[in-house]
């Protein structure tokens, strides 16, 4: 019996990265899985994928900076399926951007893919599930940022500590429903997406990998599919009762000090 049987599993954000590797992950432990992605190609590749694998995938296109986009790909899925078990909320853009040179323009794209696309996919997911008066459960990929973070991430970290408040108080307003809904505080991972980041922002040659590696307590970046597997688990009923906590998924110890 694998974690996620005869479960549908939406990944928001799911063609690359992290959601990606949830997919890989929801699929070996049984589930039927829904993946979303603005670009149609890699999205249908990763489908392709899991298909070939022996497992059930469909690609839904869009754009999750479209609030009815976002609800819509709840919507293509219960047309699909008949419901939505499982939602796993994994877009994120890490634009960079300071408290002084933000421009109004990137800090609503913030605001839009990693605050408001969530805000509404759940809000569709848990209609849904509402409606059917049957249990579910929610994972938001936020941030060990969503503390504080880094300078160069403030319109970042704005959204993503939105996530962060919402997360707990969708967790708590739904608890009477058996709705679980937890968040992962993720660190520094090494995704395809944070690798066009450090090349595009940071300059970053090809050993960038390395030289992070070096400074890292573990001697390495994070994977996409450790997070993954422990993303199965609390989307699982092996998770318990747990709901409206936000775990911190990180080497980096929360207010250590040296």
């Amino acid at each position: 019996m694998g974690l996620l049987d005869d479960k549908v599993v939406l990944v928001n954000g799911g063609s690359q990265g992290v959601g990606a590797a949830v997919a890989r992950a929801a699929v070996r432990a049984g589930a039927a899985v829904a993946v979303t992605g603005r670009r149609t190609e890699p999205g249908e590749a990763l489908v392709a994928e899991l298909a070939a694998a022996g497992g059930e995938a469909m690609f839904v296109r869009a754009d999750l900076a479209d609030a009815e986009q976002a609800k819509g790909s709840v919507a293509q899925v219960v047309r699909a399926h008949g419901r939505v078990d499982c939602l796993v909320n994994s877009a994120g853009l890490t634009a960079r951007g300071t408290l002084l040179d933000t421009t109004p323009e990137l800090f609503d794209q913030h605001i839009a893919i990693n605050l408001r696309a969530p805000f509404f996919a759940m809000q569709a997911a848990v209609a849904d599930m509402v409606r059917r008066e049957a249990p579910g459960t929610v994972v938001n990929i936020i941030t060990s940022s969503a503390h504080g973070g880094q300078p160069f991430l403030a319109p970042y970290v704005a959204a993503k500590a939105g996530l962060m408040g919402l997360t707990r108080n969708a967790a708590h307003a739904h608890r009477w429903d058996r709705v679980r809904i937890n968040g992962l505080n993720i660190g520094w991972t090494a995704t395809e997406g944070e690798d066009a980041t450090q090349r595009t922002f940071h300059a970053a040659g090809d050993d960038w990998r390395e030289r992070a590696a070096a400074r890292l307590p573990m001697g390495r970046l994070g994977r996409p599919d450790e997070i993954a597997d422990f993303v199965v688990l609390l989307l699982s009923d092996r998770s318990g009762v747990v709901t409206g906590s936000v775990i911190d998924w990180d080497q980096n110890v929360l207010g250590g000090l040296d």
